[in-house]
């Protein structure tokens, strides 16, 4: 860690700005700084303000001067849609964080957090993946356009400290679910289309569910409320040092992910696996030792996290659908 004389203290006055703040991170985001009794959150609506319009992005930050900068906005998906939509992940990614960080910048914001991936990791690293198995080696084929994309994140916020002495320092949560996820079939990631399914099939009656792939890859997952809580932490503790895993330590496999759903849904059929759709990594688990040597572990068990996920979906999606 590095005790620049340039560090600014938060304060429960410090004007934060948290972009992406509808979105399932941003959201969570927002509710941590609440919680601590921030009292100066702004936030903008893509309406408000496109994060890829960079005279607009220039424009906002010249004139608000944000004292902290969390950047949540990123344009995410599934599997299947960051191999479809590929030109669109890399592009809109890479002009997000581009106008922002330069934006953040020429406005004099000194501290800055970016918000990553784990699939910036190659496809094959040993696991635990340490934070220095960047770059080197193949990226997972179906969503390297937004893993590239947000390397350059990483390196351009790197870059700004290195020239500028700036702190712009970088977290790469593992897969997050949680309140406000993305549950459309088609285009979310594993476990929000998993609870979708279930719940579903209990209501329809059916006596199996079927899940995308073999069930043998291994994930771990983090409640999103934990990431939020691990970003304020690391702001809150002034870490200027390199990129940072923020992630539960622990993982399991997609068929276990799958039994647990059932169990919390309350959902009795049997799994039915469609080994014609894509795997993905086959294990992807993050090294936390340097977020857990800072004084940071996750406090929300795997499945506490998926009923809490559950009420979401069902308060977000199904009551207000009869």
């Amino acid at each position: 860690m590095n005790s620049s004389s340039t560090a600014t203290s938060i304060s429960k006055q410090s004007k934060i700005f948290v972009t992406g703040h509808r979105g399932m991170v941003g959201s969570a985001l927002v509710r941590r700084l609440q919680q601590r009794g921030y009292s100066n959150v702004i936030t903008r609506s893509r309406a408000e303000l496109d994060l890829l319009d960079q005279k607009a992005v220039h424009a906002f930050l010249a004139e608000e001067k944000p004292d902290y900068i969390f950047i949540a906005a990123a344009k995410v998906g599934g599997i299947h849609a960051n191999n479809v939509y590929r030109a669109d992940f890399l592009y809109q990614n890479l002009l997000i964080e581009a106008n922002l960080i330069h934006g953040a910048h020429l406005a004099g914001v000194q501290r800055l957090m970016f918000l990553g991936s784990s699939c910036i990791y190659p496809r094959d690293c040993p696991q635990p993946i340490k934070e220095e198995y960047l770059l080197t080696g193949p990226l997972e084929q179906t969503n390297e356009p937004y893993a590239i994309a947000k390397i350059a994140g990483i390196k351009l916020a790197e870059s700004y400290n290195h020239q500028f002495g700036r702190q712009y320092i970088s977290a790469m949560p593992t897969n997050l679910y949680g309140p406000n996820d993305n549950y459309d079939l088609n285009n979310s990631h594993v476990l929000p289309a998993l609870i979708r399914k279930a719940h579903e099939a209990k209501l329809r009656g059916d006596t199996e569910y079927v899940v995308w792939g073999s069930g043998t890859p291994m994930r771990e997952f983090l409640y999103v409320d934990d990431l939020a809580d691990a970003c304020v932490f690391l702001m809150e503790s002034g870490y200027d040092g390199p990129l940072v895993n923020i992630g539960t330590g622990t993982d399991v496999t997609i068929r276990e992910l799958a039994e647990t759903v059932m169990k919390v849904v309350g959902f009795e059929g049997r799994i039915v696996f469609d080994a014609s759709k894509p795997d993905g990594t086959p294990r992807k688990l993050m090294d936390v030792s340097r977020l857990q040597s800072l004084g940071w572990k996750a406090s929300t068990p795997l499945e506490r996290g998926i009923s809490l996920a559950l009420q979401d979906y069902l308060y977000r999606h199904v009551a207000g659908s009869n």
